[in-house]
């Protein structure tokens, strides 16, 4: 199962947060009329697009119909770990559609987050390409040209009358013209490994802004939504380490979760030395005294703006900087080009 930093899968790899939120409102508003789980699951099962979420749903729903426990079917499925942990907590204190219409809140708010987040990269990803495909074409078209002039003069009489026909020359031509695709093709190369590899993915979220904030603020939301649930501290950062292994929030978690053992019930930066979470993210947990879930709540109110309001920046510039860049790339090629062109006699066009 694929999952992003901070413990949430890739729901919208198959369904959009906004779908998995509307799905947990409906199931919810069933809950509250007092139609039993397995029957609601099967009813709102019907009105879901065919994917694997549905499918494993409708793999809960058939499990309860055979008598088999709550807590046992969600463990074999294939579901998000913090959505099963609420729904189990849902069940045992029989307050289900209250935890699942907080369930949808949390995903219905990271979803519009990571929308945002996701059209960040829209903008740089068209140029990338477009610069790539137009790079590649006046590459092409210059070695042409370079070959023509480096051929023998029997074949190219102009030639000897190029001013400019040296080896170096040619080379410096060649280079100029090939120098953007190459570039061009290593930052695509990486682009793509970003993507496609977790453990790059995650690190180079941490660097991106706007990125670093949501994931605060998920992990926030999510251990507010954990502590109002009824699970105490030390169980939510437990289950919200084991989410987040292999990111560099992870060594954080554990740390705090050790020194919540040995009795140091109020952290702060000071007496935990942390990599990824900021000391703000501290000040704002306590800024609430002993109401724990309230300072988490803040805290992810915060982080959640900040993303927002940082993004809203990254969105108003995107568009402009990647018109530039891509502006600046063919004004280097066409420039070494213009520069032999220039030098080539008007014979050139004859032959």
């Amino acid at each position: 199962m694929v999952r992003k930093p901070g413990g949430v899968c890739l729901i919208h790899a198959a369904m959009k947060f906004d779908e998995f939120a509307f799905f947990n409102v409906q199931l919810a508003a069933m809950l509250k009329t007092g139609i039993p789980l397995e029957t609601a699951l099967r009813q709102v099962c019907k009105g879901m697009r065919r994917h694997r979420w549905r499918a494993e749903f409708e793999r809960l729903e058939a499990d309860l119909s055979r008598g088999i426990p709550l807590d046992q079917a969600l463990d074999s499925r294939d579901l998000p770990d913090l959505y099963k942990q609420m729904v189990k907590v849902g069940a045992k204190t029989n307050d289900l559609p209250a935890l699942l219409t907080l369930v949808a809140d949390h995903y219905q708010r990271n979803g519009f987050l990571w929308t945002r987040l996701k059209g960040l990269m829209v903008y740089p990803a068209i140029v990338l390409v477009a610069a790539l495909a137009l790079s590649i074409f006046l590459g092409v078209q210059g070695q042409r040209l370079s070959m023509a002039l480096s051929a023998p003069q029997s074949n190219y009489p102009f030639v000897s009358a190029f001013p400019w026909n040296s080896a170096w020359a040619l080379a410096f031509f060649r280079t100029g013209s090939l120098m953007p695709v190459c570039v061009l093709a290593t930052v695509a190369v990486v682009a793509v490994l970003v993507f496609l590899v977790p453990s790059w993915r995650a690190a180079f979220r941490w660097r991106l802004p706007g990125f670093k904030d949501a994931h605060l603020a998920r992990l926030a939301s999510s251990l507010n939504l954990l502590l109002r649930s009824g699970v105490d501290l030390g169980s939510a950062l437990g289950l919200m380490r084991r989410l987040e292994t292999g990111t560099r929030i992870s060594s954080d978690l554990s740390a705090w979760e050790t020194k919540l053992s040995s009795g140091v019930a109020k952290v702060s930066s000071e007496n935990l030395k942390t990599r990824a979470i900021p000391p703000l993210f501290f000040w704002l947990v306590t800024s609430e005294g002993e109401d724990v879930a309230a300072g988490f709540a803040r805290a992810a109110e915060i982080f959640y703006r900040r993303a927002v309001y940082k993004t809203d920046l990254l969105l108003n510039a995107a568009l402009p900087v990647s018109i530039l860049a891509l502006g600046f790339i063919i004004i280097i090629q066409l420039f070494s080009t213009a520069q032999l062109i220039l030098k080539v006699p008007m014979t050139l066009f004859d032959f």
